[in-house]
């Protein structure tokens, strides 16, 4: 299977309610269900080398299921911007697996998705299918390095005009070296997705998200941000699935401070670090893919 099936679920809102896409590889009857959640400005395309290769290792068994989060890719953008915060993401993914009805369900987030994983394994009280049986917790934790963050909002909301995929592409390059060693055509592979024609008859191109994404962003603050790692960690602590985090070795956002703490605490997660790798491994790499791999599916 080369290539996903794209679907869509209505999520309830304030206003009305939204269609939050996702792309589904592997049996779409299969009742193992692995939820693969991308970072801020990315979309449920980034997984395409994990999805292939789990379903894969999985066989018939196993469907992967890579959604668009509210805004990006092919979901809509919310009428009101303030929807476009961690809570309400949850939300849209209580709405999603209750489409989805799996009766085995492993999660995987890098960044933003990780942190919508902790808040729906981390509350045992939330109507889910089934409970959250294994997590990968991609390069985030409860506390996120204030740097980072301010790193991030610097390009965040600047959309941009290209004129062709490849200017595109070294574009976000720049942007996302952290990333790590990427071949040409594998960054290429990456970056498309992340892209849609401006629709001015020139063929160029723009970022697919909603640039209003900066605007909740923009109005966090070191204080708000302390608040919210105390409510994170309270969430970490109540996970029960196995845990695995994913780290690079050279992450901005995740401090080694902060891994050794969700070693010691919680779910006591298992830490796998990758060299050269900033924020965040992307699971293109075989040895990011096997790692992954072997804990969902081997152990």
């Amino acid at each position: 299977m080369t290539e996903p099936s794209l679907n869509f679920v209505l999520c309830p809102d304030s206003t009305g309610g939204h269609r939050m896409a996702y792309w589904q590889w592997g049996n779409p009857e299969a009742g193992h269900v692995v939820v693969c959640v991308h970072g801020l400005t990315r979309q449920g395309r980034d997984f395409d080398v994990l999805a292939q290769a789990l379903c894969a290792r999985g066989g018939d068994s196993l469907r992967v299921v890579c959604p668009d989060v509210a805004g990006r890719g092919r979901s809509d953008w919310l009428k009101d911007p303030q929807g476009y915060q961690i809570p309400n993401y949850a939300a849209d993914m209580l709405a999603l697996l209750a489409q989805l009805k799996p009766t085995t369900l492993d999660w995987l987030g890098t960044s933003m998705g990780g942190l919508i994983g902790m808040v729906v394994a981390g509350q045992p009280e939330l109507p889910l299918p089934v409970p959250v049986r294994r997590l990968v917790l991609n390069d985030v934790g409860p506390v996120l390095e204030w740097q980072a963050l301010q790193r991030i909002g610097e390009y965040l909301g600047k959309t941009g005009r290209f004129d062709s995929v490849q200017q595109a592409a070294d574009a976000l390059w720049v942007l996302a070296s952290s990333f790590g060693p990427h071949t040409p055509a594998q960054w290429l592979a990456l970056s498309r997705p992340m892209l849609k024609p401006l629709g001015d008859g020139s063929g160029a191109f723009t970022l697919h998200y909603d640039p209003a994404l900066a605007q909740p962003f923009g109005a966090v603050t070191p204080e708000s941000a302390a608040q919210g790692e105390a409510l994170l960690w309270q969430l970490y602590d109540q996970i029960t699935a196995r845990t695995l985090l994913v780290r690079g070795q050279e992450s901005d956002l995740l401090s080694v401070q902060t891994a050794q703490a969700m070693m010691a605490r919680g779910p006591k997660a298992r830490l796998v670090e990758f060299a050269g790798v900033g924020h965040a491994p992307t699971f293109v790499a075989d040895n990011q893919v096997q790692a992954v791999a072997s804990f969902l599916l081997d152990e």
